[in-house]
């Protein structure tokens, strides 16, 4: 059974999660149901997409399918993973995608939301980076996808604490575009998404393209990569990375040890 709910309306595509009684979790099952819609937008000439959830969640995805995780020594978001996958679909679709969002977004499905071009939010919705949580270290893509929605400060606040940042503060800091009440936001993001349906499609996925390559435009050396990867391999093979996975499995608060 699928759990995207695919809706052709012209040139727009509706992709909905509808899993949740496991709140929306990014599993590999989720994940391929967010491919498919994707590729079947594509093959209509879809000229928006919008991403979201059934109408009022209270959470809008909780993000990486824990259960899914490795359990030691190997990279928990490494190129292959469906995570990885799904986030550059988004990033590479040449057609603008933007996030509805209402309720909680966690973890892997923050950044996702992120990768999304443009992010509407209802006041009840909260936005936060968890892998501290988990003893998870984020990759570097990851963590660009962050930084190029907010500040150094608000991404480094997010991820240190795990806390989740309201829908007001969103706004404020950048992560977000609009704020709309949950029996308007529909409507807002599909007028939204008609205008850009009745503008140039070539001009438009050039500029995505040209954005996407700007963004990721930041100089590093192999060595760096090297030195931060090594580090990521050391707290995978942490005792601390499986207390973390262990601890959410068993629904109980991790105890970690820095070992």
């Amino acid at each position: 059974m699928s759990l995207i709910d695919v809706g052709i309306d012209g040139r727009l595509a509706v992709l909905t999660m509808t899993n949740q009684p496991k709140r929306n979790a990014l599993s590999e099952a989720m994940i391929d149901g967010i491919l498919a819609g994707l590729d079947q937008a594509r093959a209509v000439g879809a000229r928006c997409v919008i991403l979201r959830a059934e109408p009022g969640v209270r959470i809008w995805s909780s993000g990486h399918d824990i259960s899914e995780l490795p359990k030691s020594h190997r990279d928990p978001l490494g190129w292959s993973d469906p995570l990885r996958v799904v986030i550059r679909a988004i990033e590479e679709f040449p057609a603008p995608i933007i996030a509805l969002i209402e309720g909680g977004v966690w973890g892997g499905a923050c950044e996702m939301a992120l990768a999304c071009d443009i992010i509407v939010a209802t006041p009840d919705s909260t936005f936060a980076i968890t892998p501290a949580k988990l003893g998870i270290p984020y990759n570097v893509t990851g963590l660009l996808t962050f930084m190029n929605a907010a500040s150094l400060h608000t991404v480094k606040e997010m991820a240190f604490t795990a806390r989740p940042i309201d829908a007001e503060r969103a706004l404020l800091v950048g992560l977000i575009n609009h704020l709309k009440q949950p029996d308007e936001i529909t409507g807002f993001c599909v007028e939204m998404a008609r205008g850009i349906e009745r503008m140039a499609p070539l001009a438009i996925a050039v500029m995505k393209e040209e954005l996407r390559v700007l963004a990721s435009a930041h100089s590093i050396t192999p060595r760096m990569f090297e030195r931060v990867q090594g580090m990521r391999r050391e707290v995978y093979d942490s005792n601390d990375y499986q207390e973390g996975v262990r601890a959410f499995q068993e629904k109980r608060p991790p105890v970690f040890q820095g070992e």
